[in-house]
């Protein structure tokens, strides 16, 4: 299918949007608790209509179902606008803190103020939550945005630059299109927040960038998330779940179970309930099912398909180049040096390694960056070890994915996979700056903070 043409976004349109935003920032007019909370109430409205036309979109750039971008993708942030248009109003008031006795009379309370013009640059993999999930955070915390959709997605950036333009003025949210190119010239310039999705590799050139003007990043990365199945789990359920979490969007999800650790003494029959269930969600042949999505690019099925000769097939392993399509795989007989073992896979294969003690799992999980998501599967009192022995951005306990689908957790990443939280309030709290005020009176000035410090033996013993 040919795509739509992606034309590039010049300096000089991008130095006149920036300049629009920051003139229109200065009015405080994004400050008003009740513009926000009209600008969310038309953002979802606007995603209401447009509904159809999203999903028709998602389905031409990535083959993916209606009812899988309805769920992974329009409801999330249809959830996150609910929530935001809930709470909004009670998050913005000042929230009054504790004043230690030797500070008294005086009061304190933190009140949070945007940040002022932010750049948000999504990927391809989820072009639609991953652009317009933090733009409700922006808009909720009162910033302007300048929004970067991902180029390997035109279909759905064409739809959402409708949607914006249609809603708002660009001198408070505007999109830009645009390649690599683009984005390099977005970054030259100095933004109050960079918000970045994508991979690592990109998130350390986001970084470097935003270093020159000493700007704030939020970096939503990546990396391999692994999955325990210990011998205390339910194979059935831990299958079906394992399976789901592997082939949402083809296994192109960022918190997608990345490799499998699993028990000796459960790993064949695992392997078998994984491949049934890939069976019974996509039948014998997941090419013709309209609920398996496709690779995003050439460039992608060539480096997936290379990753697929470490180790052995044990299920799937069938690919169409033309049609960018791999089937789901599981691979058996993976050594830890292999190429799919040191990169994250970020597509439908499964690697498997086996351990006989949890101590080994842990460790392995442990020599390497730390992972966005972590899933563990078996007895709940088991799980503690785990949590305790290993860090990452999220856990899930018996299942995966999920956790992201929470509004009330934070979402983010832990040191190579990223840094900065969204999702709810963290949305918020992202764009915002938490500004701490003091307010002293001035019917009463007590002396001793003044030189020459009288009975500072006394005074010393209460600070």
């Amino acid at each position: 299918m040919k795509k739509t043409e992606m034309k590039e976004t010049n300096e000089a349109t991008i130095d006149k949007i920036l300049k629009a935003q920051r003139d229109y920032f200065a009015t405080h007019e994004t400050k008003s608790v009740d513009f926000r909370l009209n600008q969310l109430k038309k953002f979802k409205s606007a995603i209401e209509k447009n509904e159809k036309k999203i999903t028709d979109a998602l389905h031409k750039d990535l083959h993916k179902s209606y009812e899988e971008a309805y769920l992974t993708e329009v409801s999330i942030v249809l959830q996150e606008l609910k929530n935001h248009i809930k709470n909004v109003k009670k998050w913005s008031k000042p929230h009054k803190v504790s004043t230690p006795l030797h500070l008294l009379p005086s009061r304190g309370s933190l009140h949070h103020e945007p940040l002022g013009v932010s750049l948000i640059i999504a990927p391809w993999n989820y072009p639609f939550q991953l652009l317009m999930n933090p733009l409700v955070g922006a808009i909720s915390a009162g910033c302007c945005a300048v929004l970067k959709p991902s180029e390997f997605t035109p279909n759905t950036a064409q739809v959402m630059q409708e949607i914006i333009a249609e809603i708002f003025d660009d001198n408070y949210i505007a999109l830009v299109q645009g390649t690599q190119e683009t984005g390099e010239a977005l970054l030259k310039k100095r933004w109050d927040l960079i918000f970045f999705t994508g991979s690592t590799a990109v998130g350390k050139i986001v970084m470097k960038a935003a270093a020159e003007h000493l700007t704030p990043v939020v970096l939503e990365l990546g990396g391999k998330s692994p999955c325990i199945v210990d011998e205390t789990a339910n194979l059935e359920i831990a299958a079906r779940r394992i399976a789901w979490g592997k082939t949402i969007n083809a296994g192109q999800t960022c918190i997608a179970p990345d490799y499998l650790l699993a028990h000796e003494s459960i790993k064949e029959e695992l392997i078998v309930k994984i491949t049934e269930s890939f069976e019974d969600m996509f039948g014998d042949e997941p090419q013709e099912s309209k609920f398996y999505p496709r690779i995003i690019h050439e460039k992608a099925f060539d480096r997936l398909k290379g990753l697929m000769q470490d180790g052995t097939v044990k299920s799937g392993g069938e690919t169409d180049r033309e049609e960018k399509f791999i089937a789901p795989t599981v691979l058996d007989n993976v050594k830890k040096s292999d190429p799919v073992m040191q990169q994250e896979i970020f597509g439908p294969i499964l690697p498997v390694l086996s351990y006989s003690k949890m101590e080994e799992a842990l460790a392995f999980i442990n020599q390497n960056e730390k992972p966005l998501a972590l899933y563990y599967f078996g007895k709940e009192k088991n799980a503690k070890e785990v949590l305790t022995k290993t860090t990452s951005g999220g856990v899930c306990i018996n299942d995966t994915l999920m956790h992201i689908t929470n509004h009330h957790l934070p979402f983010g990443g832990v040191g190579g996979s990223g840094m900065g939280q969204y999702h709810g309030k963290e949305s918020f709290k992202t764009f915002s700056n938490q500004r701490a005020v003091v307010k002293t009176p001035t019917w009463i000035d007590v002396s001793f903070k003044y030189a020459p410090f009288k009975h500072f033996k006394w005074i010393r013993k209460f600070v």
